[in-house]
């Protein structure tokens, strides 16, 4: 797996998000989430520009959102569809290069890792952006962004 060890800490930026929300286990709500999503977004692209893709999760409550960024607050979105202006802030970001097949894995290692430093947490979604578009990008050169919340 190839994943960065050493988080990088960046300042994540206010975002129009637009998503599709389920609570429960990751491993049954995440995939179901993004089926979901990529359905609507033809839609939301109707009269919404896309700029990325990313996912916003708490662990703790195990809430799971599979989302779009938009440039400005969206308009007409489709039944089940949210906006939220998310306000971003401090993250420790760790890299994953590879198969989106091992981000459960990525994921597990990077928030043993948050707890072993320790990472001062706060409360808030943590991000997983993916930087590339996977229609086009070889499978071995997917970057994911994970980004643990910094106090």
């Amino acid at each position: 797996m190839n994943l960065t060890l050493e988080p990088e800490i960046v300042t994540w930026p206010e975002t129009h998000y637009v998503f599709l929300e389920r609570t429960g286990p990751f491993m049954k709500t995440a995939p179901d989430a993004w089926t979901n999503l990529h359905k609507n977004v033809p839609a939301i692209a109707e009269k919404n520009q896309i700029t990325g893709y990313m996912s916003l999760y708490k662990v703790g409550p195990q809430i799971y959102r599979a989302g779009v960024s938009v440039t400005a607050p969206p308009i007409d979105l489709p039944e089940g569809i949210h906006y939220e202006k998310f306000s971003g802030g401090k993250y420790s970001r760790f890299v994953l290069t590879g198969s989106f097949s091992q981000l459960p894995e990525a994921s597990c290692k990077v928030w043993t890792i948050a707890e072993e430093k320790p990472i001062a947490q706060r409360n808030d979604f943590a991000i997983e952006h993916y930087t590339n578009d996977p229609r086009i990008t070889p499978e071995e050169q997917l970057v994911t962004e994970i980004l643990v919340p910094t106090a």
